[in-house]
C-alpha cells in the first residue's frame, strides 16, 4: 500500500520542497558495537552533532552529542568501554520523496531534532529541524502568529489566521483555534 503524498497548496510556495532536496548526504554512520570514543571522534572529524547507527546498512539508532554527554560523561563512565548500542536512541525516518511538511510533522510529533532519510529501504541522508526551518521561514511566521494568539498577545480574530490545519494537515486561510487545535473550515464542518 503506497501512501498518497499531499501536495503543498500554500500560495507562497511555488514548488513543493521534498526531503531529498534539503537532506544532508552522505550520512556518517557507525556500528552498534563501535565505542563512544569512536563515535565522538567521527562527530569531531566531520563537525556534526550525531552519528546514525546502522546494522547491515539499515538505520537502527542514532547517537547524538547529548547522548554522549548525558549517558556517558555525566555518569563518569569510561567512553572506550561503552558501545554505541548502549547509548543510542531509536531513529525515526522519513522517505526521501516526502515533502518537508511531513518531515516537520514527524519531528514535532516525536519531539526530536533529526530524522534519517530513507530511499528504497536504504539510508540516503539525514535531515534536522534546522534544515527544515531554513527553507520554510514562512512556516515560522505562522507558528509565531498562532502562539501569540494563544497567549492573547494579538487581538486578531482566530478566523483570520492562515496555516496548516491540525486535523487534516491542509493549508487554510480560515483556521479557527478551539479546544487546543487550529482547524480549517472543512474539518469544522462549516
Amino acid at each position: 500500500m503506497t501512501k498518497k503524498l499531499v501536495e503543498n497548496t500554500d500560495a507562497n510556495m511555488t514548488t513543493r520542497v521534498l526531503v531529498r532536496d534539503i537532506m544532508n548526504s552522505p550520512v556518517i554512520t557507525a556500528s552498534p558495537s563501535d565505542n563512544v570514543v569512536d563515535i565522538a571522534m567521527k562527530m569531531k572529524e566531520h563537525n556534526i552533532g550525531s552519528v546514525i547507527i546502522t546494522d547491515k546498512e539499515k538505520p537502527v539508532g542514532i547517537v547524538t552529542d547529548w547522548d554522549v554527554v548525558s549517558k556517558v560523561v555525566a555518569k563518569n563512565s569510561e567512553p572506550s568501554s561503552i558501545e554505541a548500542g548502549k547509548v543510542m536512541q531509536p531513529i525515526h525516518t522519513v522517505e526521501a520523496g516526502e515533502g518537508i511538511t511531513e518531515a516537520a510533522r514527524i519531528l514535532r510529533k516525536n519531539n526530536i531534532k533529526r530524522l534519517g532519510v530513507v530511499y528504497k529501504d536504504r539510508l540516503a541522508g539525514i535531515i534536522s529541524s534546522s534544515d527544515v526551518i531554513a527553507v520554510t521561514p514562512e512556516l515560522v511566521d505562522v507558528v509565531s502568529e498562532k502562539a501569540a494568539m494563544i497567549r492573547g498577545e494579538i487581538g486578531r480574530p482566530a478566523s483570520a489566521i492562515s496555516g496548516y490545519c491540525d486535523e487534516c494537515g491542509e493549508w487554510s486561510d480560515m483556521l479557527v483555534y478551539s479546544e487546543g487545535a487550529f482547524t480549517c473550515e472543512v474539518c469544522r464542518g462549516s
